[in-house]
């Protein structure tokens, strides 16, 4: 950047700003890099989920349970030994659903769906809190060598916080007649890009830009 170590106001309208929740390293190029979506891509994190660690049938401690049938509806406080009887005579488990009161609740259903809805509930939670935020750097046909280098070091930089880039070339008026000067500008960002990045989406017309996404190594 130049001596001053300001923004013109050229750079300011065409980086969109956003608010990011991620630490320091991040805090000034979140002023100048717009936030596009959530990408529920994240390749980089493939453990399972842990499964719920829950009392089964005969693995329920307590004397008494509060009894949910397999229907929704509350049985009330009974014996543990009645409570199997009910489940084994519907072909079902008895379920320890909430451990913590006295009695603990226990519902009659199928433990092998339910297992496998809490785990997808807890895959769906896990995502949620990996997810990967694709950043969008904006350019003209014709961006000087001063903008094109402060916006190719802020792409390079959120690649190396683990972010998503998408560079986009806009087109304003007869702009777009001149494909040839973006895709050399296209080129260069290419080049630039693949020292610290791998291309996750080709150059691509998209009515008046065109946009090329890059992702981490």
């Amino acid at each position: 950047m130049g001596g001053g170590g300001g923004l013109s106001e050229k750079d300011k309208n065409s980086i969109t700003p956003s608010t990011n929740k991620n630490p320091q390293a991040k805090e000034t190029l979140e002023k100048y890099v717009g936030v596009l979506r959530h990408d529920k891509k994240n390749n980089r994190y493939n453990s399972k989920p842990k499964e719920p660690k829950v009392r089964v049938n005969g693995r329920i401690t307590s004397d008494t349970v509060r009894l949910i049938d397999e229907k929704g509806e509350n049985i009330g406080i009974v014996d543990i030994a009645d409570a199997l009887t009910k489940a084994e005579s519907a072909g079902l488990d008895l379920v320890e659903i909430s451990p913590n009161v006295k009695p603990p609740v226990c519902k009659i259903l199928d433990f092998g769906k339910y297992k496998y809805e809490a785990q997808k509930k807890a895959s769906v939670a896990k995502k949620k809190q990996k997810e990967t935020v694709l950043k969008e750097i904006k350019m003209r046909p014709g961006t000087d060598v001063h903008d094109y280098n402060f916006k190719v070091k802020a792409a390079q930089k959120l690649i190396k916080l683990g972010d998503k880039v998408k560079c986009t070339i806009r087109f304003k008026g007869r702009e777009f007649q001149n494909h040839d000067q973006a895709k050399e500008l296209m080129g260069r960002i290419k080049e630039d890009m693949l020292s610290v990045s791998k291309i996750e989406q080709e150059p691509k017309l998209e009515g008046r830009q065109y946009s090329m996404i890059f992702t981490i190594n």
